[in-house]
């Protein structure tokens, strides 16, 4: 028996090593009670509910971490392990994170839907569409009434009163907010009416409790925001709140009244820049018909350019003499062709007939023929004599002489 016998100690160690082998981690939800500060930094409590307790500590490092202020009566969730303290031969719960009660829900659901949209591709970068630099329409998507919509108002108006400014109302927190939002993000999307298109969107609310947040922290607005077409800018909350819609939309910004100076340009900004790339529209074309000049002026002196004008002075000399050689060899040709001309018309002349006949020489014509002999001829034909003022016709009386 004496085998079996346990010193203290003994039995402690072994109930603290099963007890911390068995809760290595856990999650207790329970009231503050007996909630101390250290002066170390460290933070001992205890947790109750309605049938039991548990003693608890909080140590410095985590405690310098924690969103919750910790106070007595207020319902938290608390993460941490089990822990047997020896000496007092009690057991504790060393928490590694608080949180109050009703956030731990509502981040659970945030923690599970950022990881389902993030493995959709809801948040990828190269999905996300750039915002127009000069919008001619603007939507916003939020409350008719309140600061957010006065602030935004005023920021557009003073950085780009051109723009149109268009308003969706809805509510921001509460039953059935998420599915405005929607609904107003699908409306500018899916309208018909070309006056009510936006280049750009704005979902826009002011600052609020977890619970407040919780529209633009739900899959119905990311998937409005994912889905649509226009350009989505975000702007719920303050600076320090992050929600789902602000990753999902195509440009997240810390205010309402910053998402209003990241829609639009400021005109007086625009209006500088116009006149700086009118002076530099202005100085390149001078420079550049400067260098034109330039560059012609080169051209005009240069050997290539003034060439061809002493080519065609060239060409022009070259005809003169080519004209002036043409007219004389025109001329002596045509004297030569002259002279010939009359050379032979004078011998032309010697041989024509008619002079014959004016030396008393008679031609005689039969039947339209010459007659060469009087063989040809008989009595009683018929003929013409030609002399050389004219022609008599004749009749042969008798026979050629033998």
């Amino acid at each position: 028996m004496t085998q079996d016998i346990l010193s203290v100690s003994e039995l402690t160690q072994q109930i603290k090593t099963r007890l911390e082998t068995l809760f290595p981690q856990v999650r207790i939800k329970g009231e503050i009670s007996n909630c101390k500060r250290h002066s170390s930094g460290h933070i001992y409590l205890t947790l109750k509910d309605e049938g039991a307790q548990i003693p608890a500590v909080v140590w410095k490092t985590t405690a310098s971490r924690l969103a919750v202020t910790l106070k007595d009566g207020i319902n938290v969730v608390a993460e941490g392990r089990l822990e047997l303290y020896p000496p007092s031969g009690r057991y504790q719960l060393i928490c590694t994170s608080l949180i109050e009660a009703g956030q731990g829900a509502l981040q659970q659901a945030f923690a599970e839907l950022l990881q389902k949209l993030a493995k959709a591709g809801y948040f990828n970068p190269e999905r996300k569409r750039a915002i127009p630099a000069i919008p001619e329409t603007i939507a916003l998507i939020t409350s008719p009434t309140g600061a957010v919509i006065e602030d935004m108002s005023h920021v557009l108006e003073r950085r780009f009163p051109a723009a149109k400014v268009l308003l969706y109302p809805v509510r921001v927190q509460g039953t059935g907010a998420a599915e405005e939002v929607a609904a107003g993000i699908a409306y500018f999307n899916n309208t018909k009416k070309k006056q009510h298109q936006p280049e750009v969107i704005i979902v826009a609310r002011g600052g609020g409790s977890l619970e407040d947040l919780q529209p633009f922290n739900g899959e119905v607005v990311a998937q409005a925001i994912y889905q649509s077409l226009i350009p989505v800018i975000s702007a719920v909350g303050h600076e320090t709140d992050l929600t789902i819609a602000d990753m999902v939309a195509d440009l997240r910004a810390g205010t309402p009244s910053i998402a209003a100076e990241l829609a639009v340009p400021d005109t007086q900004e625009l209006l500088r820049n116009i006149d700086n790339l009118l002076s530099r529209q202005d100085r390149l074309l001078m420079a550049k018909l400067e260098g034109t000049e330039r560059h012609v002026d080169s051209i005009c002196s240069s050997y290539a350019f003034n060439r061809p004008p002493l080519q065609m002075q060239q060409f022009h000399d070259r005809l003169d003499s080519l004209v002036a050689l043409m007219s004389r060899t025109i001329s002596t040709t045509y004297s030569q062709r002259l002279q010939h001309y009359l050379s032979v018309r004078q011998q032309l002349g010697l041989l024509d007939y008619r002079k014959t006949l004016e030396r008393g020489y008679v031609l005689v014509k039969k039947e339209g023929k010459f007659m060469t002999g009087t063989r040809e001829l008989h009595p009683a034909d018929r003929v013409e004599l030609l002399f050389h003022d004219g022609i008599l016709p004749a009749v042969i009386s008798q026979q050629r002489l033998p």
